[in-house]
């Protein structure tokens, strides 16, 4: 008989009183955050923000803007990220002896899970996804992406991931079984809580949207090139871009279906993943690393291609060795997939199949290290300049050179043996991450900021951000090989040997100077915005670039292109100037562009509200939520108005006040702009 109690059960589920963790810490951040959300909310109110940030940024299908968002999000879950790590290094530093530290164990588990999903799926994935977004339309002299509504939708669908993410520190609680959430601990024995539903629901819903952005920026490069864009004529940041969505395309169905098997596993009561019924813990292992070591190579190929694109242009020189950086690119993009098991010689498979990949993790160093060789032949007799994103380029070379040794070390069966269980890896790991993605992000961001805003970022507080993270580097992870080699296991909360402590303390004090680093960027942004007029880039090309994206203004008008440029050489802007290349200033024709669609952020929060709802087994909302999700995207189906036309007239309009700009600043190198000097010099 159906009653009240069922109904309940029927609409909440899992859900109630009891899901609020009341832990000081957690209650702190909520509180923080309502204040926060509170004085957002106000100011976006006072100034009337909310109509075009709707109309312009939500329902936006420009992939500029869909870029930049996505490198937005990246930020933001940054400081949620980096503030998990930042607890876990002030615990580990004061958890010694009689001391427990001040998390207690439950919560720190979950903290150092979080921390590397966050880091992973939500800071790297969508820094490396609106990179590429950005610019490589811009970069091939086309007007958008190929599928402009699904790449909208991509982006909603990685942000409700997030949004999930960040629901579970505070209703509920997340998984405690580390990032990459192995058998059995993320069975339903050993978790029979929300934690590892939250985990499944986020990647898998992010997950839909990356795969979808990977189908999409490939079939951009492959059909949308300019005219005498030959695949050899492509700027290297693309080619690492077509590289790294083929890997997403092939890799991601992997993680998909892996946790579908889990989610099997953890509901249906199947033993994919058990040591009942023929199943095999193991089995999950290779699959998630099937999946999981592309994707170090999916987060680090588009920061190898933003170091190519920085050292070719601040050594003002072409890319040494184009073809080599090509082929070196192509073939670490196929040994990806025949590398996975080095994550795991101990599980016991034998000397032949450890040898054979151990062989081949060596044998991909090579390719990578041909590349640091190419940009440092790049820089050899160069007129280098050392602006902010050369900086992190020079820095990046250095430590990534050490995380690449310290990987060939650990791809030794009989080392890594030693080496697996240990701080050492962690190191490792961080060393190529933060080394190579990471810096490669800031590196981005500051060379290609006047593209995105129209004014540089302020070079003073650039330095001190990049300082301040590389010494914080250093001083946070250093000391953790030395653990690592002296047998200190990772993941542990508490440490009885008192001679441990101060190089936990030293990890604590680098982590610190990272978060100044953090603070520093934060400034940068501020400090330039303030003095955005001075630093205004009135020329579209303030570094004297070499490929298309500095032939437009800065920031680029809708439609990127008045006319498709027409591609002859390798480095196609900096050939055009070396031409005598003059802009069109007549002859415009209306321009096809697609129309904003608020249907990729309705259909990716609804998605979001399935997801909840299913992790709480609230199964009539999960149910009701699931039908207007597909309502929705049968309605949108019908929705034939999905395009418009830039009139002729606007066109001209945009393309004359460039011209006269572009003339103002050739008649006055340090000119004045608005009454005020520009710090700029024109190309």
């Amino acid at each position: 008989m159906f009653n009240d109690q069922n109904f309940s059960q029927l609409v909440f589920g899992r859900l109630g009183p009891d899901a609020i963790p009341y832990d000081p810490i957690v209650l702190a951040t909520l509180a923080m955050m309502v204040l926060g959300g509170i004085a957002l909310t106000s100011a976006m109110t006072y100034f009337r923000a909310w109509g075009p940030l709707w109309r312009n940024w939500i329902t936006s299908i420009d992939h500029k803007k869909i870029g930049i968002m996505y490198i937005i999000l990246g930020i933001v879950m940054l400081l949620r990220g980096f503030a998990d790590a930042l607890l876990m290094r002030a615990h580990q530093a004061t958890a010694f002896a009689e001391n427990p530290g001040f998390l207690p164990p439950h919560h720190y588990d979950q903290i150092f899970t979080a921390h590397g999903v966050l880091m992973i799926f939500f800071v790297a994935m969508p820094m490396v996804t609106g990179f590429m977004n950005f610019v490589v339309p811009l970069q091939i002299g086309a007007r958008d992406v190929s599928f402009p509504f699904l790449n909208n939708l991509s982006f909603w669908m990685t942000a409700s991931g997030a949004i999930l993410m960040m629901v579970s520190l505070f209703v509920g609680e997340f998984a405690t079984t580390g990032w990459l959430a192995y058998p059995p601990l993320s069975g339903i024995l050993q978790s029979p809580g929300v934690g590892v539903d939250y985990y499944i629901w986020a990647l898998q819903i992010a997950g839909v949207g990356t795969s979808l952005s990977g189908i999409n920026l490939i079939a951009t490069i492959i059909k949308m090139r300019a005219p005498g864009m030959t695949m050899m004529k492509m700027p290297i940041f693309t080619w690492t871009a077509l590289c790294t969505n083929v890997l997403i395309v092939a890799a991601f169905p992997v993680l998909t279906a892996v946790l579908g098997l889990l989610t099997l596993d953890r509901t249906v009561g199947t033993n994919f993943f058990t040591n009942d019924l023929g199943g095999n813990a193991m089995m999950y292992v290779n699959l998630i690393w099937i999946w999981g070591h592309p994707e170090v190579y999916i987060l680090i190929l588009p920061a190898f291609g933003i170091f190519s694109e920085i050292v070719s242009t601040f050594s003002h020189k072409r890319l040494f060795g184009y073809a080599s950086m090509v082929y070196a690119t192509v073939v670490i993009t196929i040994l990806s997939y025949v590398v996975w098991l080095h994550h795991f010689f101990t599980m016991g498979s034998g000397a032949s199949v450890n040898a054979f990949f151990g062989i081949t993790t060596m044998i991909i160093s090579i390719p990578t290290g041909a590349k640091i060789f190419n940009w440092l032949f790049t820089m050899y007799r160069g007129r280098i300049v050392f602006d902010v994103p050369m900086l992190w380029t020079v820095g990046f070379m250095v430590t990534f050179v050490i995380g690449g040794m310290t990987g060939v070390l650990l791809a030794i069966p009989a080392a890594d043996f030693v080496l697996h269980n240990s701080l050492f890896l962690i190191a490792h790991f961080h060393n190529v991450i933060i080394g190579g993605v990471l810096f490669g992000m800031f590196a981005g961001i500051n060379y290609w900021y006047p593209k995105a805003f129209g004014y540089k970022l302020d070079e003073f507080w650039g330095k001190c951000s990049f300082w301040l993270w590389l010494v914080g580097f250093y001083l946070a992870f250093m000391p953790l090989y030395v653990l690592g080699l002296m047998g200190v296991t990772r993941r542990m909360s508490h440490f009885d040997d008192m001679s441990l402590q101060f190089w936990f303390q030293l990890s604590a004090f680098g982590a610190a100077l990272i978060a100044l680093g953090i603070a520093a960027f934060l400034i940068q942004l501020g400090v330039s915005y303030r003095n955005r007029v001075q630093l205004r880039d009135v020329t579209g090309d303030p570094w004297n670039g070499r490929t298309l994206e500095w032939s437009t203004a800065s920031p680029p008008p809708d439609y990127n292109f008045a006319f498709t440029p027409v591609v002859h050489e390798l480095d196609a802007w900096h050939d055009m100037k070396q031409r005598g290349h003059q802009r069109p200033v007549q002859g415009f024709k209306p321009i096809h562009m697609p129309k904003n669609t608020p249907a990729g952020f309705i259909v990716s929060m609804l998605s979001a509200a399935v997801g909840f709802a299913v992790i709480w087994h609230m199964w009539l909302i999960a149910s009701l939520a699931f039908i207007a999700t597909l309502a929705f995207v049968i309605l949108h189906t019908f929705n034939y108005k999905r395009d418009f036309y830039i009139a002729a007239s606007q066109v001209e309009h945009t393309e004359d006040k460039r011209t006269a700009l572009l003339l103002h600043a050739a008649a006055n190198p340090v000119g004045q702009i608005e009454g005020k000097p520009t710090a700029l010099v024109v190309a």
